[in-house]
């Protein structure tokens, strides 16, 4: 394979399995102030940044607040989210990605990760992922949130390819759209239907071969 392309992953629901902490922290907020989280509503955070999360859940509650309780919060859901990932290892990668990432590195292709989680360098070294990533660009790194395509872009830059030779994994529509924004290939894992502006869509990494990683070096 002569063909060199970014090979750009967002990591929570692509990577490892790590979005069922991050509805518990959220859900354990929502409850202290009586408003019903689902994990329909959960769907609506995919992507987004903790922030914005927020904003969402306490919109769901018709809640207002001042920016000094929002903080508050926000402190609270990250450290309760963290306790989560105390005993965190190799087990939460989710299934088929440590063969895709297995064989990119074999054939020398630029890996990079392209997250909102400000958590993400410590979650790929407890799953021990940390050593096939060229470039990590996560939430302390980047202003704007997806579907904003900066943190793609800087994956991108980091890795020294042009955006329109990048392809990059996601799990969210708002992703999906940052991907399509900087002319990259967005490749959708999850629900079809959810992820339909995704030029290809796989329902998880156990669904890719390759084959198809081969047939997007061609491109």
């Amino acid at each position: 394979m002569n063909n060199i392309k970014a090979f750009i992953f967002d990591l929570d629901g692509v990577i490892v399995d790590t979005a069922k902490y991050h509805y518990l922290a959220w859900k354990k907020i929502a409850n202290s102030l009586d408003i019903d989280f689902t994990h329909e509503h959960n769907e609506l955070l995919k992507g987004v940044s903790r922030v914005r999360s927020l904003d969402i859940i306490l919109d769901l509650g018709k809640v207002t607040a001042s920016q000094e309780d929002k903080d508050r919060w926000l402190l609270q859901k990250n450290e309760d989210y963290l306790t989560y990932l105390v005993d965190m290892n190799e087990s939460e990668i989710l299934p088929g990605v440590f063969r895709i990432l297995q064989f990119l590195k074999e054939n020398n292709q630029p890996i990079a990760l392209g997250s909102a989680s400000k958590n993400a360098r410590p979650i790929l070294e407890k799953t021990g992922l940390l050593p096939y990533f060229d470039a990590v660009v996560d939430g302390n790194d980047v202003t704007n949130a997806k579907p904003d395509p900066e943190v793609f872009l800087m994956a991108a830059k980091l890795l020294n390819i042009k955006p329109e030779d990048s392809i990059v994994f996601e799990d969210s529509v708002a992703g999906v759209q940052a991907a399509n924004i900087a002319n990259m290939i967005s490749v959708g894992i999850g629900d079809a239907t959810t992820l339909q502006e995704a030029k290809y869509i796989f329902n998880d990494f156990t669904a890719i071969d390759t084959q198809f990683i081969e047939v997007l070096l061609r491109k």
